[in-house]
């Protein structure tokens, strides 16, 4: 038996939608976590619900994980500003 695509699209239901969140949440929460287990990754996820209802996982210290995501980007976008400089 072959499951039908569903269009992706807002769910008009509100008791609908927040079933589909509940278990979409769970779904992505178990997949971030067998990432991490199976790679050896470290990683962070953060959800916000419609309701601004705060959700989260990290396979290591969360501070830590953002941290290292701040380091990264700032050390990316200094790279990209010399890249910058160096074309004009």
């Amino acid at each position: 038996m072959v499951r039908e695509k569903i269009k992706i699209k807002k769910i008009d239901s509100i008791t609908a939608r927040q079933v589909t969140f509940s278990k979409r949440r769970k779904g992505l929460i178990k997949k971030a976590e067998e990432l991490s287990i199976l790679c050896d990754a470290q990683v962070g996820l953060i959800i916000f619900s419609s309701t601004s209802k705060l959700f989260e996982f990290s396979s290591t210290n969360m501070k830590n994980i953002i941290a290292q995501y701040n380091m990264q980007s700032n050390n990316q976008l200094r790279c990209e500003e010399r890249s910058l400089e160096l074309q004009l």
